[in-house]
């Protein structure tokens, strides 16, 4: 549960100075139009941090991580987040200093969408086999607990 928590706090640091760095630099640029940057701030906060809280309270309530399939979802979602930002944050610098954006950075920016939709895919699987198991039993130290939960 811990890496969910530690990738949500890292989220939402990046996603803060995301947004700090897009209004910062397109100030500095004197830049009005539309670019990827604006994009970035709420791409890292709502994929990034509230994805992970999310997975975190999914994660408190059916015990989804220490499995592979957790292991595979967390490391391909993370590695399409990365991917799918880092290719926002190239498209929106070069389009705020007037250049041409490469046919290749659409491209790099579509794989990491097919790694978090792989990492998706794999984080409803787990929740699936979790949902289709039976009830599990409370720790034995944990009695009052169980009976005030049921």
């Amino acid at each position: 549960m811990r890496k969910s928590y530690y990738a949500a706090h890292v989220y939402m640091i990046v996603g803060v100075v995301s947004g700090l760095f897009y209004r910062e630099f397109t100030k500095a640029e004197d830049f009005t139009g539309d670019t990827q940057l604006s994009l970035m701030h709420t791409h890292l906060l709502a994929l990034g941090m509230l994805g992970f809280l999310i997975v975190l309270a999914l994660d408190k309530q059916f015990q989804l991580s220490g499995t592979k399939l957790f292991t595979y979802f967390f490391w391909f979602y993370n590695a399409g987040i990365v991917v799918t930002v880092a290719m926002m944050g190239v498209h929106g610098s070069l389009t705020v200093l007037g250049h041409d954006v490469p046919e290749t950075v659409p491209a790099i920016a579509g794989c990491g969408h097919i790694l978090l939709t792989v990492g998706l895919i794999l984080l409803f699987v787990l929740l699936g086999k979790r949902l289709k198991e039976p009830a599990r039993q409370p720790p034995a130290d944990e009695p009052e607990r169980a009976k005030t939960s049921a």
